[in-house]
């Protein structure tokens, strides 16, 4: 055999290993085809909304792969839903692709209550959409602030920035409504506690200001009011009027004033 092939001419060499590459390229080329199932392509199905299990079992059958890659809180959907997958419903793909799923997770994550204080209604709206939190009630409280935040309330509670709330939480926004039309006398605080001082103001509409304590309280539930801006009168005896929406400041210390019988209204 050996003999027989070396004694043929150089150019029958190189053609019998042109012959025998070429051979070799097609056989693996058809196997690659194979291999690969070259030529067949597949419709991906919509999963969305589906159980991670249910849409998995569906997608195997359509012969795709499934891995999971990634968890969301969506509080719109059901807990362990599919809320999207890649490639997307409809695209069209080789067979054996793998379809990568995101899920809605089971449990709310923990997030730390944000500050709206201040902001404009518009302003909280947009910033509660992005912390994942829900709008559930607005509620006007007379202050010249018109739709500003003033308070932000969970379950009917004040809840201060950083307290720790699941995502999803409804909260509710207590906003300013502007000025009153109506003036009215301006109530006399001088003598009554910091607790009732407060009662007396919100049930007139109107705000604290600045309030300042003596350096002997200790203790606000037993501080008494000595002085206010403005006060009820002026000190040529004319009633000082004021609207819903306005705010007082308030003075308190521990000993309890009385006004003489007298009284001007001067600020003592």
């Amino acid at each position: 055999m050996f003999k027989f092939i070396s004694g043929k001419p150089l150019w029958v060499h190189i053609l019998v290993s042109l012959v025998l590459v070429f051979l070799v390229l097609f056989l693996f080329l058809n196997y690659l085809d194979v291999l690969t199932q070259h030529g067949k392509i597949l419709t991906v199905p919509s999963v969305n909304g589906k159980d991670l299990a249910e849409a998995t079992k569906l997608l195997e059958e359509r012969g795709f792969d499934v891995e999971l890659q990634d968890s969301v809180y969506v509080d719109t959907a059901r807990a362990n839903s599919v809320v999207r997958q890649f490639p997307d419903a409809d695209a069209v793909v080789k067979v054996n692709r793998t379809v990568y799923l995101t899920i809605n997770r089971n449990v709310p994550p923990v997030i730390e209550m944000p500050n709206f204080m201040s902001m404009t209604f518009r302003s909280a709206e947009v910033a509660l959409k992005q912390y994942g939190l829900q709008l559930e009630d607005t509620v006007y409280r007379h202050d010249f602030a018109k739709n500003a935040v003033l308070d932000q309330l969970y379950n009917d509670a004040s809840i201060k920035p950083g307290s720790k709330i699941s995502m999803g939480s409804k909260i509710t926004l207590v906003l300013g409504s502007g000025l009153g039309q109506d003036e009215f006398a301006v109530p006399d605080l001088v003598g009554l506690t910091y607790e009732q001082a407060r009662a007396l103001l919100e049930g007139n509409g109107l705000a604290i200001g600045a309030t300042i304590f003596d350096r002997d309280v200790v203790d606000s539930a037993n501080s008494y009011v000595y002085l206010q801006r403005p006060d009820k009168m002026t000190v040529d005896n004319r009633v000082i009027r004021i609207r819903q929406g306005q705010s007082i400041d308030i003075f308190l210390g521990v000993k309890k004033p009385e006004r003489p019988a007298d009284s001007t209204g001067a600020n003592y």
